[in-house]
């Protein structure tokens, strides 16, 4: 997926979705009430064609539903109302998410007709006690047959996955993540549980009968498995759901909703790393660590949560963090002084 890219976003929250997951209600998630049309999808195009391009592309992307389970008729009035403007030059790509049970041949060779070019699949869990808990009424070899043969027609693969999710362990995870690495995407989404006012994953925390994924679990979970997506060379192009009003005014009444979730993961991935250059250093002593510039905040960590961690658990004296040339994520010990 390319970072030059300006997303013109269309909602179609539970169009076409035959199941019920438990910690779904999309209208809440998507902070959209009512299905899109034709019109909307013209409307949204015709919006941002309004605005400058400054050298990206344009990718109108369905999101919020299960788009190929849509009756054929709908999906080919929100299809056809794109294409217009993709054969004219005005969008450069259309993408649309859907579930893994909802593919096949004929599904595919439609969507080539009017120029898909991306493919969302919803796999959320690889594991089969958390998909059933869950309620998402495909297994995971529906999630392997399907990213099959996408990829196999020549479409681009992107994979949303879940933490946190009914009967979800950190080893089912890591399995998951495993078994997705294994189906060799151009993409994945992470979204950490939130739970979601007017969901049935509501009811079962409020009854007891679930122990939320907390923002801390999340940060802790996600912070090992987004290094075996980049070790695996695939990108992770969303950590956590896009804020919103509706979400940040109530509607996300527990789990791990953070609008800032993705800082909080890269700068525990940061505070793990400086563990490693730190397990030598002897107590009282004072240290400097050198980083990138534009990673300095997520070494320091929120209200410098890491600088204190660490400096609590080597027992230094002081540290500082202090730009270096380096790239990425790299640490340098630069100088430790007793």
């Amino acid at each position: 997926m390319s970072a030059r890219e300006n997303i013109i976003p269309v909602f179609v929250p539970h169009l076409g979705c035959p199941n019920d997951c438990v910690f779904c209600n999309q209208r809440h998630i998507s902070g959209s009430q009512l299905p899109a049309s034709a019109e909307d999808v013209r409307q949204a195009i015709e919006k941002a064609a309004a605005l400058p391009l400054n050298g990206a592309k344009r990718q109108l992307a369905f999101y919020g539903g299960s788009f190929t389970a849509i009756p054929v008729k709908e999906q080919e009035s929100l299809l056809g109302a794109a294409k217009e403007y993709l054969d004219k030059g005005i969008i450069n790509s259309i993408r649309l998410s859907t579930r893994p049970d909802a593919i096949d041949g004929e599904v595919l060779k439609r969507l080539k007709s009017y120029g898909v070019e991306t493919i969302e699949l919803g796999a959320q869990s690889m594991d089969e006690k958390v998909l059933l808990l869950s309620g998402r009424g495909h297994t995971a070899k529906d999630v392997e047959d399907a990213s099959g043969l996408i990829k196999d027609v020549g479409f681009k693969l992107i994979l949303q996955m879940m933490t946190g999710l009914p009967g979800d362990t950190d080893e089912s995870c890591i399995e998951t993540v495993k078994k997705i690495i294994a189906l060799k995407p151009d993409g994945v989404r992470v979204y950490p549980t939130v739970i979601v006012r007017d969901t049935a994953l509501c009811d079962l925390w409020k009854a007891g009968k679930y122990i939320e994924h907390s923002v801390e679990d999340a940060v802790s979970i996600c912070s090992k498995i987004l290094p075996m997506f980049e070790q695996a060379d695939i990108p992770v192009i969303r950590l956590g759901l896009n804020p919103t009003d509706d979400l940040s005014g109530g509607d996300a009444v527990g789990g791990a909703y953070h609008p800032a979730l993705g800082e909080l993961v890269k700068s525990r991935i940061m505070l793990n790393k400086a563990r490693g250059l730190l397990a030598d250093v002897k107590e009282d002593s004072c240290v400097v660590l050198g980083v990138e510039k534009s990673k300095i905040s997520q070494m320091v960590g929120q209200h410098r949560q890491n600088v204190d961690s660490l400096c609590r658990e080597f027992s230094l004296k002081q540290l500082k963090i202090r730009e270096a040339q380096v790239k990425g994520e790299e640490i340098l010990l630069l100088s430790v002084e007793k």
